[in-house]
């Protein structure tokens, strides 16, 4: 099953999306309400709604199916990995520890944005980037979860781009914190969330889900990789996450960018050169995962804001003047 959230008229509405259209829940309802309720429920409550009146998807606009309460971003495609390696060192070498663990970072979850919006460019850079991942809404709640424990806590998957200026990312991570402002501007949901049963006939013999995602640039198409590509299926994602901590229904988890063009950035590195070239305002992003559905953001120009104002020359000062 299909959860989606619209707005139509100024009015917000969660529902299921069938063939005809969009079937609108009672308007008490959110996706999240769902989620939190547990998939058993859901799919009752999805399966209620189909007998409502169809809404037509066209004349709605098309929300994130859900604000997450939390976000984590994960790094789990060696491919990218190597192509971003070759970018900042000069060669494709791997690090060991990212082969030790899945590494993740916690991104802005207030900075969501629907699959059909504009995105605007954050001030100041130069180098704005897409990043092709799917993502895992969590279920139920859990703590220090075993991968064999995981899949009962999965509700289902939706499509995610990870927008990222790398030039203010790069600055960002020579402190060895972040990427902060390099990320948090723009992070696009959609179309809608997929129940995780729908997705089981592309599990492969290891465990990983076999779809094809595919990235485009002005209708070009720049990216193309399986999401079974992944170094950790998304069961030890889970597992990871909720190592000495919760993960809480509506948590989301993200893959982390695919190979082979899942971003721009690693074409970079791989080229020698910004070939493809940064996105501008016009462009359009276009991304197809597989047995979820696709995403299409235009890049607009952002505001632009005061530069910011660099630290003060720093004091040594052990004793408070008298």
């Amino acid at each position: 099953m299909r959860f989606a959230t619209w707005q139509e008229d100024g009015i917000v509405a969660a529902g299921v999306v069938g063939e005809h259209g969009l079937h609108a829940l009672p308007p008490e309802l959110t996706v999240l309400d769902l989620v939190r309720a547990g998939l058993p429920a859901a799919l009752e409550a999805g399966t209620a709604a189909l007998s409502t009146p169809p809404v037509p998807l066209g004349s709605v606009r098309l929300l994130p199916p859900l604000t997450p309460p939390t976000i984590r971003d994960f790094c789990a495609f060696e491919e990218h990995v190597e192509g971003m390696m070759q970018g900042t060192v000069g060669k494709p070498d791997v690090v060991a520890e990212w082969y030790e663990a899945p590494t993740f970072y916690f991104t802005n979850p207030y900075a969501v944005v629907g699959p059909y919006d504009d995105v605007p460019t954050p001030s100041g850079t130069e180098r704005l980037d897409y990043e092709l991942e799917v993502a895992v809404v969590v279920g139920a709640d859990g703590a220090s979860l075993t991968p064999e424990q995981a899949p009962d806590h999965i509700f289902g998957y939706t499509v995610l781009n990870d927008w990222s200026a790398r030039d203010l990312q790069a600055r960002e991570m020579k402190v060895t914190l972040g990427p902060a402002k390099g990320k948090d501007f723009a992070t696009t949901l959609g179309p809608w969330l997929v129940t995780a049963d729908e997705l089981e006939p592309y599990r492969d013999a290891e465990g990983f889900l076999a779809l094809n995602m595919r990235v485009s640039v002005n209708g070009e198409l720049i990216g193309e990789d399986l999401l079974s590509n992944m170094g950790w299926p998304f069961e030890e994602l889970l597992s990871y996450a909720s190592r000495n901590t919760w993960v809480r229904a509506g948590d989301l988890l993200g893959s982390g960018t695919t190979g082979n063009g899942g971003c721009l950035a690693e074409l970079w590195g791989r080229n020698g050169e910004l070939s493809p070239p940064p996105l501008r305002a016009g462009d359009v992003v276009e991304m197809t995962v597989e047995g979820i559905g696709t995403i299409r953001n235009q890049v607009v120009a952002g505001a632009e804001l005061p530069l910011v104002r660099p630290a003060r020359p720093r004091p040594r000062t052990r004793e408070r003047a008298s």
